[in-house]
């Protein structure tokens, strides 16, 4: 079963900045917010922390460098290995290049996916979009989403409209 969601409708953002101050001091948790364009402050007012991403993709283009590298190694020196012009076996320069080329392809399809897997898509229908007006999150309104499983719909909606919204809507499952 899921939380009650609450939405709670905004003017401007400072508005929006304020309550999701105050709704973070109150001890709500599970805020989320929708906005026309970016709020300065906002990431951190909603208490979200920073990305797991940048270390996820430095790993995969480490891991496929070390990994072609060892391809190419084992290739040139085990493998196959092809005496040309006296020149040794284990030449490391031949391989940086493709092993650099391979670690950012990994790294750039890591971060592709990574990004798709944290933020849940592709999910086409979330169930803010069925609150009435919700559309004007993308022009000119500022909304703050509540789901907290362990405060119940009236308090919380009472907490809610002490935040000073133009309005407060609860958004069936």
């Amino acid at each position: 079963m899921t939380a009650p969601l609450l939405l709670a409708e905004f003017r401007d953002p400072d508005t929006l900045l304020a309550a999701t101050r105050r709704a973070r001091e109150a001890g709500l948790r599970d805020l989320d917010a929708h906005t026309p364009f970016a709020v300065d402050g906002l990431p951190e007012a909603l208490g979200l922390a920073g990305s797991r991403l940048r270390p996820v993709m430095l790993l995969a283009g480490l891991a496929a460098a070390a990994l072609t590298y060892a391809l190419c190694w084992y290739g040139g020196v085990v493998s196959y290995p092809f005496n040309t012009g006296g020149r040794p076996l284990h030449t490391w320069q031949v391989f940086l290049v493709l092993c650099f080329e391979a670690g950012i392809l990994a790294a750039a399809i890591a971060g592709f996916v990574g990004f798709f897997v944290a933020n849940g898509l592709p999910r086409l229908h979330d169930r803010v979009f069925a609150a009435h007006g919700f559309e004007r999150a993308s022009q000119d309104r500022f909304f703050l989403a509540v789901a907290d499983p362990q405060a119940d719909a009236d308090g919380l909606a009472a907490l809610l409209d002490g935040l000073a919204p133009l309005s407060v809507r609860a958004v069936d499952a």
